[in-house]
């Protein structure tokens, strides 16, 4: 289910204001322009309003002024100015989250104390709007709780499940940002991989180029002008043993030491094994047999995140499999049934 295009917008009054925001560029982002970058993170705030706040000098990239054609680089900090806007102006900008997307963001917090909040994020939301889709998880829990200042502190793909960490203070999205670049935070991920997985423990050391186009979508893949990219793979559980008939598959928890999009599922389909239920990098054959055992989606989940604060005192959050991807776990679990035996055929008596 696409949690985002099932949302009904509602109107929200006459007139809305938006707090400063401070937003770190990710990634996936770098190259954009900045008025292409503030439109989607803006979306339904009128194109004329944006180069308004840029020309006034209200936008900072870095602490600085910038023009609408300044090409953003990641890591950059984009500061955001409040925002008084009319209805008669701002038309669609001043609907919000339905009640069905703010409850279901609402039941997926899993955690939180004076810096973060937790979620369990389901897979089929988005975490955040853009491209097509007009909310996710960041819109609805600002439409939640509109009195604090919540920021992603990293994203995770729309179909993938598991632990979502969104900062309360600017404070604490900046010392999780310096955490996250620093390689001081701890993310392990669970992945079922199609095929017998028989590398033992590996890493996987291989750049990425995420700037790839593939009719109009983005498409990552390995290339030595990439970006360096590191993933440990560890095997958990096989399944289907060899000549058993059953579908063969593996279990495998993933640790990442970057974060590039589509990272584990590029780098399990350059080991030969490609993420269950994968559409874009897996195998269709063997995706359309997983899906007789029920799997109807990726199977790829944070399972985890730890970290020290810059104080010492530890963090950790984790996530257990969603009941679908437990359920297939259990069906490839099962064993074959055995082949139906044929009698034997009774010799014929010995005539007397």
């Amino acid at each position: 289910m696409s949690y985002a295009e099932s949302d009904v917008s509602q109107d929200n009054g006459s007139e809305n204001r938006l707090g400063v925001r401070h937003l770190e560029v990710a990634e996936d982002e770098a190259g954009q322009r900045l008025d292409k970058y503030l439109a989607r993170h803006l979306a339904g705030v009128p194109v004329s309003r944006i180069f308004r706040i840029i020309r006034k000098g209200e936008v900072r990239v870095n602490g600085r002024r910038s023009g609408p054609e300044a090409r953003l680089a990641a890591r950059d900090r984009v500061r955001i100015p409040p925002l008084r806007v009319e209805t008669q102006e701002a038309g669609s900008f001043l609907r919000t989250p339905s009640a069905q997307l703010i409850e279901i963001v609402r039941r997926s917090i899993v955690h939180e104390d004076e810096r973060l909040l937790v979620l369990d994020k389901p897979a089929g939301l988005a975490v955040h709007g853009g491209s097509g889709i007009r909310f996710g998880v960041i819109e609805a829990l600002r439409a939640l709780r509109p009195a604090e200042s919540l920021e992603l502190v990293h994203r995770l793909d729309r179909d993938t499940s598991g632990c979502l960490l969104v900062a309360r203070t600017p404070a604490a999205l900046r010392a999780a940002h310096a955490l996250l670049r620093e390689g001081r935070c701890e993310k392990r991920y669970l992945a079922l991989l199609t095929g017998r997985w028989t590398l033992g423990r590996k890493r996987i050391d291989a750049p990425l180029r995420t700037d790839t186009r593939v009719g109009g979508e983005r498409t990552v893949r390995v290339h030595v002008s990439g970006k360096a990219s590191v993933s440990d793979f560890r095997p958990v559980q096989f399944f289907g043993g060899r000549g058993s008939g059953a579908l063969p598959a593996t279990l495998v928890e993933v640790a990442l030491h970057t974060g590039r999009t589509h990272q584990i599922r590029v780098h399990a389909a350059y080991a030969g094994h490609p993420v269950a239920g994968d559409e874009k990098y897996g195998d269709a054959g063997l995706n359309a047999r997983l899906r007789e055992l029920g799997l109807e989606r990726m199977f790829l989940h944070a399972h985890s995140m730890s970290f020290e604060w810059p104080n010492g005192s530890p963090f950790s959050a984790s996530a257990p499999l969603p009941p679908q991807l437990a359920a297939v776990i259990d069906r490839l679990s099962e064993p074959a049934p055995k082949a139906a035996r044929s009698p034997r055929a009774s010799a014929p008596r010995r005539a007397r």
